[in-house]
This record gives C-alpha cells, sequence and structure tokens, in this order.
C-alpha cells in the first residue's frame, strides 16, 4: 500500500469514526472540566464531534473547535488534564479523516481512545492496570465500522512515546 493510494470513505464511516471519538472523550472531559472549571473549549469539540456523528454537516466549525481543544490541551495544568483536552480534539479532528493509505491516519481513527486511555491513566497516578483497563474498555465499545475501516490503512506508525504504544495496542486489538 503506499502512502498516494487512496482509501474509500463514505460518510457513514466518518460518522461512526466521530461518534466512537467523541464518546471516548466524553469519559475523560470530567478530568479536563476539574482543572480548568468554566473552560468550555474540550466540551465544544466533543459536541461538535458528536454533531457531526449523528447527521450534522462538516464544516470548519469542526476543524476550529479542534484546534481550540488542542490549545486548551497546552493550557492545562495537569498531564491527565491536557490528554483529555486532546482527546476532545482529536474527536472533532476525527471527521477529517484522509483517504490517503497513510499510516498516521489511524492517529485520526484512533487518537480520541488513545488520549482517553493515557488521560485516565494518568489521573491514576500513571497506574498500568487503569490504563489496562480504559484501554480494554475502548476496545470493547469501539463499532465494528472501526475494524472495517482499520483493515484499509497501514498498522498505526511507530513512536508517540506512551500514547503511541496504547495507539498500536488498540489498532492491533481491533484488527485481530
Amino acid at each position: 500500500m503506499s502512502r498516494t493510494e487512496r482509501i474509500e470513505l463514505d460518510m457513514d464511516e466518518l460518522r461512526a469514526i466521530a461518534g466512537y471519538a467523541a464518546d471516548c472523550a466524553a469519559r475523560v472531559l470530567p478530568i479536563f472540566q476539574r482543572r480548568v472549571p468554566g473552560d468550555p473549549r474540550a466540551l465544544d469539540a466533543i459536541n461538535s464531534a458528536r454533531a457531526f456523528a449523528d447527521g450534522g454537516r462538516r464544516t470548519m466549525a469542526l476543524r476550529s473547535l479542534a484546534m481550540a481543544a488542542f490549545r486548551a490541551a497546552r493550557d492545562a495544568p495537569t498531564p491527565a488534564a491536557a490528554e483529555a483536552a486532546r482527546a476532545a480534539s482529536a474527536a472533532a479532528a476525527s471527521a477529517y479523516l484522509h483517504p490517503l493509505a497513510s499510516a498516521d491516519q489511524v492517529k485520526h481513527i484512533l487518537g480520541a481512545a488513545a488520549h482517553t486511555v493515557r488521560a485516565a491513566e494518568l489521573e491514576a497516578g500513571d497506574d498500568p492496570t487503569v490504563g489496562s483497563e480504559a484501554m480494554t474498555a475502548a476496545i470493547s465499545r469501539a463499532p465494528s465500522t472501526l475494524a472495517t475501516v482499520l483493515g484499509r490503512y497501514p498498522r498505526a506508525p511507530s513512536g508517540g512515546g506512551r500514547v503511541g504504544e496504547i495507539l498500536r495496542g488498540i489498532d492491533d486489538a481491533l484488527r485481530r
């Protein structure tokens, strides 16, 4: 599979991915909200992903809200809150999965799930047991559409630290 090979995607698949990503990110949103009360950026990103998943239009607002949540991650006072905001950012960005056969696109499909797992792990004092449980939950909640779409892309790329490791773990499990 070459990087220039195009992947066939339909809007229903993109909506399923965005819905899953929003559901993942919503699980750790309280971590962000407890640390940064009154900052709507993560919630707005999740809500925009949900609106798209529920049949809304894919507009530039999704991209803008994804970037706002990404900036919220940079502003977050704790690593766990930052990961929760990154999960929200990834949820909104998931609607813009590119139809190119690039392993980096797996981050659009599973990025929110990976950041969610890491946020839960960090919130529990970097407890790998909590991370393992959160990863198992993320895998079990994934709709079958995710495995179908992942099968069209190369496996998740190497690197990315602990979040990359989590991403590859979820990717491997869903491809089985």
